[in-house]
């Protein structure tokens, strides 16, 4: 039996595809789940007119990250903090207090896209990745000086 996918289903298809299944599994399986249609003609073209929304919707997308990704590659972010007599720092930077900082600025990232190894302990520079959807990544340089 033919059917149109309607959600990406692990080792089966992607959405919006038309795939050749055995009739249990699509009566069984995926029409009482919501999963698929059978395949007219009609949901053959939706399928097709879906398809294109999410390629056209995926391409903007792909622009708008690339955009903000070119803005912020070698940005840097000067993070102020209280030191000791030692110059250790009183609290640790970590993905939120850059993820914060770069909101300020007008970056809407969230603290799970930064890349670090581990917590930012002293005043100095220290490069830190920002990772994008579609694969895409900026390099910043977070700036670490005493709050005066």
């Amino acid at each position: 039996m033919k059917v149109v996918l309607l959600q990406d289903i692990e080792n089966l298809g992607k959405k919006y595809e038309l795939k050749e299944v055995k009739d249990g599994y699509a009566r069984n399986f995926l029409f009482p789940k919501g999963l698929a249609k059978i395949a007219t003609l009609e949901v053959i073209e939706w399928a097709n007119t879906q398809k294109e929304i999410l390629e056209k919707k995926a391409e903007e997308d792909l622009g708008k990250i690339q955009k903000i990704a070119s803005e912020m590659d070698g940005l840097e972010v000067t993070l102020s903090v209280k030191i000791g007599e030692k110059e250790q720092l009183f609290e640790k930077i970590t993905e939120q207090k850059v993820a914060e900082k770069l909101k300020e600025i007008g970056f809407n990232i969230k603290k799970s896209q930064i890349e670090m190894e581990k917590p930012i302990e002293e005043i100095g520079e220290f490069p830190l990745k920002v990772k994008f959807d579609h694969n895409l990544e900026a390099e910043i340089t977070v700036i670490v000086v005493e709050e005066k």
